[in-house]
């Protein structure tokens, strides 16, 4: 495993990481013990960052990571989110979520949270400098120790890194999400601002195991927000159309390197920009958390295999996706 910096913050995280929302729930049955199988593997391969958030699972998520550190003797950084759970999900409720925060430090059972993020919250919200001076307030009682934000689009992005306190942006930036390669990871690398990539895999599609006949259990939201019915249609498969997906996906298999997988080539990919800090892809079974990790140790790709995936975006998936994120 390989490290890289976290911003400015001064951690070393794991450039393959964790991301726990599988085993919270949303992607089909899980089982605890399964899971936190999985996780002990992650730690076993050198990861040592965790990304959660309060709604995965209603605190489940949060919970078995709590589990986690109890049990190991590796320190871990744990980044939560908070925001989600607003009822209705509106920017006004992003002036108190400190009700939630203590939630999220009773699940892990911690005095202060490594790190929190808003979850994705409403536009508005990063025009009110106020929500921002809430979470230096939180930072001064010491309930957390940073704080970050999780986006759906690049302009989302670009805003919140102007607020200074700002450490973190997670965001979708995959073989299918390439803009903010063009207009984000620089900038957030030049203000010492750590990037957190999420859905590296597209739901997915970019382990080259899905097809045209695979099906999904009623609880998995690649079957109930495949046109954004619950949350933002591009946590679902990047918001690529399936059929199309599938079709890239074809012309990338032929340039995954001997002895790797898709997913560990779309991982090598993600890991070719140096304003990525990690990646948190999901894993369920320990030989998932794995094969993950190994994207790590997978030799550079060639200038060649860049410019083909380019090509391959710019004629599936750019036009339909590329603009609207």
């Amino acid at each position: 495993m390989k490290y890289r910096e976290f911003g400015r913050i001064g951690w070393k995280v794991s450039e393959i990481s964790f991301g726990a929302w599988a085993v919270g729930g949303g992607w089909g049955s899980v089982d605890d013990e399964q899971s936190l199988a999985a996780m002990r593997k992650a730690v076993e391969m050198g990861v040592n960052f965790f990304d959660t958030a309060d709604v995965y699972g209603d605190g489940r998520s949060e919970k078995l990571i709590r589990r986690l550190r109890q049990e190991t003797k590796t320190p871990i950084y744990v980044a939560t989110k908070a925001g989600r759970r607003l009822d209705p999900h509106v920017a006004a409720g992003y002036l108190d979520l400190e009700k939630f925060i203590d939630r999220s430090l009773a699940n892990l059972a911690v005095e202060s949270l490594d790190l929190l993020q808003l979850h994705c919250p409403p536009w508005d919200v990063y025009y009110m400098p106020e929500a921002f001076q809430r979470l230096d307030a939180l930072v001064a009682k010491g309930k957390l120790r940073h704080y970050g934000v999780s986006v759906e689009k690049v302009e989302e992005a670009l805003k919140a890194i102007e607020y200074p306190n700002v450490k973190s942006v997670q965001i979708i930036f995959n073989m299918f999400r390439q803009r903010p390669a063009e207009r984000f990871l620089d900038e957030a690398k030049r203000r010492g601002v750590a990037t957190i990539i999420r859905v590296p895999l597209a739901s997915g599609m970019l382990t080259g195991k899905l097809s045209g006949k695979s099906t999904f259990a009623a609880d998995d939201h690649r079957n109930f927000n495949r046109h954004g019915e619950q949350f933002d249609v591009g946590e679902t498969f990047s918001g690529v159309d399936y059929e199309k997906g599938l079709a890239a996906v074809e012309e990338l298999k032929k340039l995954i390197p001997p002895g790797a997988t898709m997913a560990q080539t779309a991982l090598r990919w993600i890991l070719m920009f140096d304003g990525v800090s990690t990646i948190i892809p999901g894993a369920k079974t320990p030989r998932q958390a794995q094969d993950n990790c190994a994207a790590s140790d997978l030799p550079p790709l060639s200038a060649q295999a860049m410019e083909t995936v380019r090509r391959i975006y710019d004629q599936w998936i750019r036009p339909t996706v590329h603009h609207r994120w």
